[in-house]
Formats: C-alpha cells, sequence, structure tokens
C-alpha cells in the first residue's frame, strides 16, 4: 500500500491528515463540546507537517551528516517517532496550558525536539546533535536534554506509569499544601509498551484510582521491534483498562474513511477492516492499483467491493491508511472528551501507521530503518524546502507562525520556586537504647521521632507496598494515619495496635503489592519539588529481597533525579527462618553501584539516626544526588560495643567518620604497640557481634584485631574513587582518602565479613594496598537458624579468625 509520503504533490497533506474543514464528515469520538477555540486545522496542518520534516531531518543529520569515527550506527527511530506527529501537534498545540506534565514516548523524543525548537524552547545549534555528546539525548531524559523534560523515558512501560504517579503525588500535595494550578498528566505511548507488566500493576493500583487528571494516548501502530503485534489487541486491550476503572477513547478512522463508512455498505467495510487481524492489514502496505484491491477484498462480502467500486485504484492505499491518530481535529476532540471525564484516568487508543508520511510507512521492517539520502532531499523538495532553509522556523507572518507564537507564549513557564530547606535535626534520639535493638525496630521508632519537629513533620510522606506494619512504620501510621482523598470509615477494632485511619491528612500511602509500583510512587514523591512546587521528604519500606523486583524504577527514578529515602528490611541470610527465596544476597552491591543514591548499612542504633538524619536533610537542602537507600536487619545487637567507641572518640568525630562511612569500633591499641601482628576486621551491619567475638579470639592468640563498623560502603567507595580519578587526571602519585587512612592505618591485611555477596567489601584491599579476604554470602540460603546459617557461609567468629590467620600469612 503506497505511503502518502509527499512527493507526488508538495502541497498535499499526510495519509489521514485534514484537508479541509470540509472534510470533516464524522470522527471516530463523537463530542459536544465547544470546539470554537479549537486552532484552526489548516495552520495545525501546516505546524504538523513541519514537525515530521524537522523530526525526520533530526535523526537523518545524526545519521548522514555527522561524522562519528566509530562506525556505531546512531539510529534514532523516524518511523517510530512520525506516527505520533499528529498526537502531538495537536496536544501542544492546541490543547496543553504550562502548567500540564507530559511523558514522551522514546521513539518519539525527535518529534518533541522539533516542538521544542518551533516553540523557542530550544537552541537550533541541537538539532543536528542528536545522540551526540552534550547533544540530545536518544530518548527524553529530565537531566541531561538541554530543553525542559517532564519525565525521562527509555525503559518501556515506565515513562506512562510516571505521569499517574505524579498525579497521585500531586493530589497528596494539594491535601496537605493547598492546591496547585491544576495540572494535566499526559503519558503518550507505544502499543508494545502495555506488553509491560508494570502498566497493568500501575493502573490497578488503589492509590492510581479516580485520577480525572490523567491521560494516556497510545500510538496504536500496532508494529514493534521485531514484528508486526499479532491479532487484534485492542478489544481485549480496551477491557482491561475498563475493569481497572478507566475511561476509554477509541480514534480509529479518519473523516475520509468515516465518509465512506455513512454510504450504503458502509457498515459492512468498517466491519470487514474491524475484523482484520493485524498482521493481515500490515500486509497490505507496499501494495497498490489492482494488487491492493484484490488482496484487500479476498474472502469479502459483496457489499465491501461495491463500496469500494467507485474508490480509483491510486485513491485506494490513501483511503485504506486513513487512520483517526493522523486527524487532527479527532485527536482534538479525544482530548476534549478526556477533560470532560473527572473522575477516572483517560485512555486514548489513536490508530496510527508507523513511518506515517514516510515511504517507509508500514513496512514490517521499518523501525530500524533510515531514510537514504535521496528520499530526505524528495521529501525536503516535497515540502517546499531547500537546503538553506530546512532547519528554519515557521513564518511568523503566516497564520502557522502566528499560532506557534501565541502557543508559545500560552506554554511558558515561570521560573521555578526557591524553597527553603526543611530542618532537619542532626539527630533524634540522644543515647543508645538500653537493651539490644535491631535496625529494622530502631528505623521505625526514629521516623516516628522526627515528627517532634513540626516543620519535618509536615514535609514526611511514607509509603509501602503492603508491607508498612512489618517494616515497623505502624507508629507513624498509628500518629498520622493513611492518606486516601476522602474520609474512610475505620472498622478497626479499638484496641488493634494498629490503627489504620484514612483521610486526606493521613501520611502514609499504602499501596498493593507491587515494588515497582513503590519505587514508581517514591520517584515522583521525590521530584513534587519540580512537577508540583513542593518539596517532600518521601521514605519507603520494603523487604530488602525484592528491591530487585522493583529495581527497574528504582533506577527510573534515581536516573529522573527524584530524591527520596528506601529503607530495605530485613535483609541478608540473617532472616534465617524464611529461607533463600527471602534472603538478599546482592542487595549491597546494588546500593553500592547506582548512581544518585548513598547507600547504608548501620549497625547500631546511633549511627542509625545520624545516616538517617543526615540522608534526610540533604533531601531537605534539595542536593542533586540525595536518595537514600538504607539495608536494615531485624536482628538485636548489643549497643555497648558502639557506646564503648562513642567514650573513646567522642560524639562529634564519632558521627563525622560514620557519615564519612565507618569508623573503628574495636582498637586492640595494647596489643599492637606490643608488636603482635595486626589485622583489620572490616563488617557492615547484622555481623558485628560474630566479628567482635573473632578479635577477641584472635586477641587470645596474639593478634592485634582491629574492628572497623562500615557504616557506608557507598560513601567509602566514592572517596577512594574520587582520589583516584583526581590523581590519574593529574598523573600525580597514588593516595588515600582521609577516612580510609584513619580506618586502615599502616599496612595490615583486611578481612571483610558482610552479610551480602562477598564482593561488595573486596575492593576494600585494592583501595588500602593490603592482602584482603573476603567473607560473605555467595550462594543461596536456606531456612534455619541464624547460627545455622552463618555458619554455612563462614560468618561465625571461628571462620572469620581463620580467614585473619589467611591474610596475615599473604
Amino acid at each position: 500500500m503506497p505511503a502518502a509520503d509527499f512527493t507526488t504533490d508538495p502541497t498535499s497533506a499526510p495519509t489521514g491528515a485534514p484537508t479541509s474543514a470540509d472534510d470533516a464528515v464524522g470522527t471516530a469520538v463523537r463530542t459536544t463540546a465547544d470546539t470554537s477555540d479549537t486552532a484552526d486545522t489548516a495552520a495545525l496542518d501546516e505546524i504538523q507537517r513541519r514537525v515530521l520534516w524537522l523530526a525526520t531531518r533530526i535523526v537523518d543529520a545524526a545519521n548522514h551528516d555527522r561524522a562519528t569515527g566509530d562506525g556505531v550506527k546512531v539510529g534514532g527511530h523516524q518511523a517510530s517517532s512520525a506516527s505520533l506527529v499528529t498526537a502531538m501537534t495537536a496536544l501542544y498545540f492546541s490543547h496543553l496550558g504550562p502548567d500540564d506534565k507530559v511523558s514522551v514516548k522514546p521513539h518519539a523524543s525527535p518529534v518533541f525536539h522539533a516542538i521544542q525548537y518551533l516553540l523557542g524552547e530550544l537552541d537550533r545549534s541541537y538539532l543536528t546533535q542528536l545522540r551526540a555528546f552534550g547533544g540530545l539525548q536518544s530518548y527524553p531524559s529530565r537531566t541531561k536534554d538541554p530543553d525542559r523534560v517532564d519525565f525521562s523515558t527509555g525503559s518501556v512501560g515506565l515513562g506512562p506509569a510516571a505521569p499517574l504517579f505524579a498525579a497521585a503525588a500531586r493530589r497528596y500535595v494539594d491535601a496537605h499544601f493547598g492546591a496547585r494550578p491544576r495540572s494535566r498528566f499526559v503519558a503518550l505511548l507505544g502499543d508494545a509498551e502495555l506488553d509491560e507488566g508494570n502498566v497493568w500493576e500501575a493502573i490497578a493500583d488503589p492509590a492510581c484510582t479516580g485520577l480525572g487528571e490523567v491521560m494516556w494516548i497510545v500510538d496504536f501502530n500496532r508494529q514493534s521491534l521485531d514484528r508486526v503485534v499479532p491479532g487484534i489487541r485492542e478489544g481485549q486491550l480496551r477491557l482491561q483498562f475498563e475493569a481497572a476503572g478507566w475511561h476509554v477513547v477509541e480514534v480509529k478512522y479518519g473523516r475520509r474513511l468515516q465518509a465512506v463508512f455513512a454510504r450504503p455498505g458502509g457498515a459492512a467495510l468498517k466491519a470487514w477492516i474491524d475484523g482484520m487481524s493485524n498482521e493481515r492489514y500490515q500486509s497490505l502496505f507496499g501494495l497498490g492499483g489492482a494488487e491492493l484491491r484484490t488482496r484487500f477484498l479476498e474472502g469479502a462480502p459483496a457489499e465491501v467491493g461495491s463500496v469500494l467500486a467507485v474508490v480509483p485504484d491510486d485513491d485506494l492505499g490513501a483511503l485504506l491508511t486513513d487512520l483517526g491518530g493522523h486527524d487532527l481535529e479527532a485527536m482534538l476532540a479525544a482530548y476534549a472528551e478526556c477533560d470532560r471525564v473527572a473522575d477516572r484516568p483517560s485512555v486514548v487508543f489513536a490508530y496510527t501507521v508507523k513511518g506515517w508520511g514516510l515511504p517507509i510507512a508500514g513496512n514490517p521492517r521499518n523501525h530500524s530503518a533510515l531514510l537514504s539520502t535521496e528520499q530526505i532531499a524528495e521529501l525536503r523538495a516535497a515540502h517546499g524546502l531547500t537546503e538553506a532553509g530546512e532547519w528554519d522556523r515557521i513564518d511568523p507572518d503566516t497564520a502557522a507562525g502566528r499560532l506557534v507564537a501565541a502557543r508559545a507564549a500560552v506554554l511558558k513557564r515561570p521560573q521555578p520556586t526557591a524553597h527553603a530547606p526543611i530542618p532537619v535535626p542532626a539527630q533524634v534520639e540522644t543515647r543508645s537504647p538500653n537493651k539490644a535493638t535491631s535496625t529494622q525496630e530502631a528505623f521505625g521508632r526514629l521516623v516516628s521521632g522526627l515528627a517532634r519537629t513540626p516543620e519535618v513533620a509536615r514535609h514526611l510522606v511514607t509509603t509501602a507496598p503492603d508491607v508498612a506494619t512489618s517494616t515497623n512504620l505502624a507508629g507513624f501510621i498509628n500518629k498520622f494515619g493513611v492518606f486516601a482523598p476522602q474520609e474512610v470509615q475505620n472498622y478497626t477494632a479499638a484496641d488493634s495496635p494498629v490503627r489504620w485511619n484514612e483521610s486526606p491528612s493521613g501520611q502514609h500511602i499504602e499501596l498493593g503489592i507491587s515494588e515497582m509500583n513503590l519505587f514508581l510512587l517514591l520517584g515522583q514523591l521525590g521530584l513534587t519539588w519540580d512537577l508540583s512546587d513542593q518539596p517532600l521528604l518521601p521514605i519507603g519500606t520494603v523487604y530488602d529481597p525484592f528491591v530487585c523486583r522493583g529495581l527497574d524504577a528504582f533506577i527510573y527514578g534515581t536516573y529522573s533525579g527524584a530524591r527520596f529515602l528506601i529503607a530495605g528490611t530485613p535483609s541478608g541470610v540473617t532472616l534465617a527462618p524464611e529461607g533463600g527465596a527471602h534472603q538478599s544476597t546482592i542487595t549491597a552491591s546494588i546500593g553500592l553501584e547506582l548512581p544518585n543514591v548513598v547507600f547504608s548499612e548501620p549497625a547500631y542504633t546511633r549511627t542509625l539516626d545520624w545516616v538517617l538524619c543526615d540522608a534526610l536533610a540533604r533531601m531537605g537542602r534539595g542536593e542533586a544526588g540525595s536518595s537514600a537507600y538504607l539495608r536494615l536487619t531485624t536482628r538485636p545487637l548489643d549497643q555497648a560495643p558502639f557506646e564503648a567507641a562513642l567514650a573513646r572518640v567522642g560524639e562529634e568525630r564519632l558521627r563525622e567518620q560514620v557519615l564519612a562511612g565507618g569508623y573503628r569500633l574495636h582498637v586492640a591499641s595494647e596489643l599492637e604497640n606490643a608488636g603482635a601482628p595486626v589485622v583489620h576486621l572490616a563488617a557492615s551491619g547484622a555481623v558485628m557481634p560474630e566479628v567482635l567475638a573473632a578479635a577477641a579470639e584472635l586477641a587470645d592468640e596474639g593478634v592485634a584485631a582491629h574492628v572497623v563498623d562500615v557504616t557506608s560502603l557507598d560513601r567509602l567507595y566514592t572517596g577512594w574513587r574520587r582520589a583516584l580519578q583526581q590523581d590519574y587526571r593529574s598523573a600525580s602519585g597514588p593516595r588515600r582518602p582521609s577516612i580510609l587512612k584513619e580506618l586502615f592505618p599502616g599496612r595490615a591485611p583486611i578481612v571483610t565479613v558482610h552479610d551480602a555477596a562477598s564482593h561488595a567489601m573486596a575492593w576494600l584491599g585494592s583501595a588500602v594496598g593490603v592482602p584482603a579476604v573476603p567473607l560473605g554470602v555467595d550462594s543461596f540460603g536456606q531456612s534455619g537458624t541464624v547460627a545455622d546459617l552463618y555458619a554455612q557461609h563462614d560468618l561465625v567468629p571461628g571462620a572469620i579468625v581463620n580467614a585473619a590467620l589467611a591474610a596475615l600469612a599473604l
């Protein structure tokens, strides 16, 4: 089926685009809305033609005009981008307001940047810098693109879910801090993104119900990366969205096809196309004339052939590809209908052609295809452009130019508000508890204690995926309640230990059992300073093994610049009775390696207190990259060893060391001074009693074993890495950061002990320049006692002693 690619008549519209208001025989969306303020269709058409050209040329320039020197294809998705030109033109040049937030389909980034350029929000120099270092990113990025991006996209399925949770975060902000100017939260997504499971987890979560300001626009081009999407999925997808309480709008056919449907026999034609599989429909592309007619009518009722008999062969291809997603008025009507539905989210299924308006339209293999230089030249000429003026903006003295200028003024956003820092205290408690305490229990107590500072209390918001009570948030929930848009009757017994009061004043957001949703919500709560002009202090809790379940969304939030704190608890094989499926081993490595997150694993209550308050203070000051991940445990530890270190070092200095990444919990000075061999035992978290016991055994054998409590592997590694970087970039000699010198003086070997994968700490030997023996959990655990599991993984005192003696022998 030949695509309308502008190569025959430069003044003709693309396939499915409106040619005049008189053509509006019908639309796929029926509306009674007042459309008197709708932008002139002809001007919008001129704008979308320029958007299509610029988006296509942006990709072409990246691949054909710019030498990379590495032989690697640049890419850029001309076909996937083209299918959303109409939807995005209608959105930006007629529908959106300045406070609306939009998530753009990853492969439509060239269209987004073309629109931002026309609106004056992007300098012309960037148009030739797609996927170049320091230029336009391959996919929209909040933190790396030069124009303003509301939501980063790239990992499919997360981009559309982000506005949904951003709307939930806005609802919370409005309830607690006063209503902001109304924002609509819009997502543009590909139909193949609906294959991602996280999409369905998101739309089904009760925390996202009733969000009438949310609209998803599905680019229903029926093609994914490798294939035509099989079957006819829209009916199934419609039912799934409706079952989740969404309003569904279908924009399937353009006005030319609608007009034919209205003729005698047109109903049979519509039924024939509606019942045609995606694979068969797509197979028609590339055909023309009598061959197309023959293929299309194979097995069709006689009425279908009759109604098409008056359509010339040369016009048949354009008619059969006249889809609603390329009809500007149909798309605007769909948006208006969604606006009128205020009590639930909406989804628009916009039927489109992948590669619309290009020679590669509808080709099953067009996903990564690039137009040739000759095809670009033909397209340029068809648009009435020359090489000298191909990057020009639309003439401001034309109707289209005046519309662009008017929309640029409407969409202009004010400068962001400068918010005062949230005054988080340096600590919540002034002494250690007089009993053995777990960091998980202490965490819940400290979060509740933070509420004694009123300005901190009003900014705190907690969330959990149905594990709030088992991760010790019950005290906070009892005090501040659960957030709900309306007051909910509480039927819990009066003597229940958890008072689940739900109201608009509540400060805990409870989610279903979905770690993806947890991190998506945390990410958007952590962006309210930008998207809702209101900073918050978001805290989430999750079972530590299932950090991995939500890792994609965790990465997405931190890549987007969100600021939040996540507590993973309980962790490691220390959760012995629960068995291997609930025992985390690689999460410490994740925390260490994830950018924009400070990972900490404090063992004692006071160290947790300092780390928690420091993390929230950095968030409250609006520091970039200030998310935090705390790995906690249910094992109670005696606090006396910490108190001894506190008495030896002093509170101010010890707090500095804890926040820098570690401190010397036990110092074997007498033995070292007496000339005994020296070894350092470095450990984090729950294993500290075994490490201290091993140090005592080594002392009995005449070995001076210093114990280092590593409170943040992340901060130690970052300090070491930064020092190395400074050294090799300045060609100076190797050096150790001061904190490593304090923790590991001299040249003594190191044994690392960790209820996590052993490699997470193994780098300490290299950093200090000494032999190291790493102990940790490098195989899956099983059910048992803590002693059983520690013995299996060499975390008991005897194994640590043997490792220390081996290190001394290296």
